[in-house]
């Protein structure tokens, strides 16, 4: 990943682009900045079409103020100032008005990360500034105090939020992580009450070990690069589809018997390349890196199950909703829905840590998927294309499932038609 030798001005065109295309802003809405070592900021312009932003735009301020470049730096640069001036230890912010953070901005209240367990380790513990002009001192006195306390997640009353990181990808995935806990939380409340994560078990979260014993795999076969080539585009193609955030989803495939491609621990999921992807070979992983918390999970579903040949685990916002609440997902809405995804059976939080061969005993070829409380869905398939299909299929009827409930109630596919796509299809 090259992101962190990329110029400010490269790196704040690459997250704004992210940003606009994941619809977290509109066009003249929000925000970037980079503070570099020797003072200087580079800040996004005023102005300026945010969908469409080239480096030759993006506006450097040195430390007596002056404005290098074409046009007039970001109004809201003075909290950008003030935050750098309280948190040295900031070197990037981000300012963006996503719709669900902004519904919470308007009703004043603050998003809890608590109903998935990374969220609390991406964002920590998120405050509140109270409204003030936007561009003016006083609203960047007001951020730069909430800051000040140890937050690096701000929900800015009647307005939007403002993440502050050591770098501009980490402060754009605490953005993006919190839009996520907002906009699941709004979609389970139609659903019914929400069910929130205790600390004990969001600790879990850190414990999971996934540090393998090391080899050097030395010649790469030719399926090897094809399925690290197929593991990187599904990634990618599940953030652009808002099926996964940048710091959630793993994506393994088998390679041969004892062994498979499985993705990295703690990389930015928007930007993987082949090489990032990590082979894990009899219970050894590749030298010099590190595979995803979940290997040992996916490493018992191969071995339990030789005709899965690929595994996905994601939180995506309609699925997340059903994970967050008690309400049951219902499967038998239409044919296909039924078809690739049966009946999904419910895995209480916390297995996944601490039992995950349990876990791989309920997967077969007759379940094919499963739902983790408070965390992600777990698809397998013959291939990767067959798991990522039942993930965008069940994140669709989730969302269908969602929005008609303010249309009816839902009549399901009757036993007689259910009897006869058993079959034919099973």
């Amino acid at each position: 990943m090259d992101f962190p030798f990329l110029h400010p001005r490269e790196q704040i065109v690459r997250i704004m682009d992210r940003i606009y295309r994941n619809r977290l802003t509109t066009l003249s809405g929000g925000n970037l900045s980079v503070r570099d070592a020797n003072g200087d900021i580079w800040i996004t312009p005023a102005g300026i079409d945010k969908g469409n932003l080239s480096p030759e735009d993006i506006m450097c301020v040195r430390a007596d103020g002056t404005a290098v470049g074409p046009h007039m730096p970001s109004s809201e640069l003075p909290f950008h100032r003030w935050i750098y001036e309280r948190r040295p230890d900031i070197a990037a912010i981000v300012h963006a008005h996503p719709a669900a953070l902004v519904s919470f901005s308007i009703v004043r209240i603050v998003p809890d990360t608590a109903v998935i367990p990374q969220a609390n380790d991406v964002c920590g513990r998120v405050g509140y500034a109270p409204y003030a002009l936007p561009g003016s001192e006083q609203l960047g006195k007001n951020i730069a105090g909430a800051f000040a306390s140890g937050d690096n997640v701000v929900l800015l009353e009647n307005h939007g939020a403002v993440t502050g990181g050591t770098d501009l990808l980490n402060a754009y995935h605490r953005i993006e992580t919190l839009e996520f806990c907002a906009r699941t939380i709004i979609q389970a409340r139609r659903l019914g009450e929400v069910i929130s994560l205790t600390p004990e078990q969001i600790s879990f979260f850190g414990r999971r070990e996934c540090a393998l014993p090391e080899f050097d795999p030395g010649y790469r076969t030719s399926r090897e690069r094809e399925l690290r080539g197929l593991i990187a585009g599904i990634v990618r193609r599940a953030c652009e589809r808002f099926l996964m955030i940048s710091t959630e989803g793993v994506v393994s495939a088998r390679l041969g018997e004892d062994e498979f491609l499985i993705t990295p621990t703690g990389l930015d999921r928007g930007s993987l390349g082949r090489d990032d992807i990590v082979l894990v070979s009899g219970g050894r992983q590749e030298k010099g890196k590190c595979p995803s918390r979940s290997v040992r999970l996916h490493e018992s579903i191969y071995r339990m199950h030789p005709s899965i040949g690929s595994v996905i685990t994601a939180q995506s916002p309609g699925v997340a909703a059903y994970a967050v609440t008690s309400h049951a997902f219902e499967t038998r809405t239409i044919p296909e829905c039924y078809i690739l995804l049966r009946d999904i059976p419910v895995i209480p939080f916390g297995s996944q840590y601490t039992a995950p061969e349990a876990i791989a005993r309920s997967v077969s070829e007759t379940v094919p998927v499963i739902l983790i409380q408070n965390d992600c869905l777990l698809t397998s398939g013959a291939t990767i294309l067959e798991a990522f299909d039942r993930l965008e299929v069940a994140e669709n009827s989730a969302r269908s499932l969602i929005d008609s409930q303010s249309l009816g109630d839902v009549v399901p596919i009757g036993a007689k038609d259910l009897a006869d796509i058993r079959g034919k299809f099973f």
